[in-house]
């Protein structure tokens, strides 16, 4: 038996995809009067927290396709959640705002977030939960201070260089 096996760490990955999963879907349960997907929630946190940030950036952010963060909008502005303005330095570039009403249930739906992360970490005693949340800082902080693949580093791995 290998030193994996018995530490349980080849099964990281599909246990931090399925807690992640689990958690989306209650909190999409729990925060299903609002009337928003959870692309559109996530949008929202993000406007929220970055208030006036561009359609471009919005996109790095959430890691989705530019064309995908417009259909969002689109969606989100006609129900009054965003609101669309031309930046002043650049007429090109559309920043994005969160609308009041944004705002408002933004605070109402960290509860709910709240509610979630309690019964996720339901059963864990305090320093449990804290060498929890720990170690996914540093998962975080190690696979993001990896450096990505160059374009020659994937062809020489692929062996076409």
């Amino acid at each position: 038996m290998s030193l994996m096996t018995l530490d349980g760490t080849e099964r990281l990955g599909f246990l931090i995809h399925d807690a992640a999963r689990l958690m989306r879907k209650r909190f999409e349960t729990l925060a299903a009067g609002y009337g928003l997907s959870a692309a559109q929630w996530r949008l929202m946190v993000r406007l929220v927290k970055e208030e006036g940030v561009a359609q471009a950036r919005l996109a790095e952010l959430l890691e989705i396709e530019p064309i995908s963060v417009s259909r969002l909008l689109d969606r989100m502005e006609e129900s009054g959640w965003v609101e669309r303005r031309q930046d002043a330095g650049d007429r090109r570039v559309r920043m994005i705002f969160p609308t009041a009403k944004s705002r408002k249930t933004f605070g109402e739906v960290k509860g709910v977030a709240g509610e979630v992360y309690e019964e996720a970490l339901a059963g864990l005693s305090p320093e449990e939960r804290r060498v929890t949340i720990q170690g996914l800082i540093r998962i975080v902080e190690n696979l993001s201070a990896v450096e990505a693949p160059t374009e020659t580093q994937l062809r020489v791995s692929k062996g076409s260089a």
